[in-house]
């Protein structure tokens, strides 16, 4: 039986395999943004001027939209490419989905 790029498990949970070289990209990244929103509350703790903060706020928003798009494109070039190989076309359905959740 051909392995499926995206699948669920017996609690219906899907998953994604991903190589460990993507694993740690992904996980370094978020670590950063946690990062940022760490001293994001720092600096709220500390009564730092609103502009700065904002200004951090905006380099999140921005890390994590980077993220997502990373992510998206990872998605498109396999699971979805997979699906739509094997005639699945309701994944498309799905990624208009993603996209409008992403904006």
């Amino acid at each position: 039986m051909e392995k499926k790029c995206c699948e669920s498990n017996k609690e219906n949970i899907r998953s994604t395999k991903r190589s460990e070289e993507v694993k740690k990209n992904l996980t370094k990244r978020l670590n950063i943004i946690e990062g940022q929103i760490r001293g994001i509350n720092q600096m709220v703790a500390n009564d730092r001027y609103c502009g700065d903060i904002l200004v951090q706020i905006a380099a999140v928003n921005k890390a994590l939209q980077s993220l997502g798009n990373q992510m998206l494109e990872g998605h498109l070039k396999s699971c979805v490419a997979h699906d739509i190989q094997n005639g699945n076309l309701e994944i498309l359905d799905d990624v208009m989905l993603l996209i409008k959740k992403l904006q």
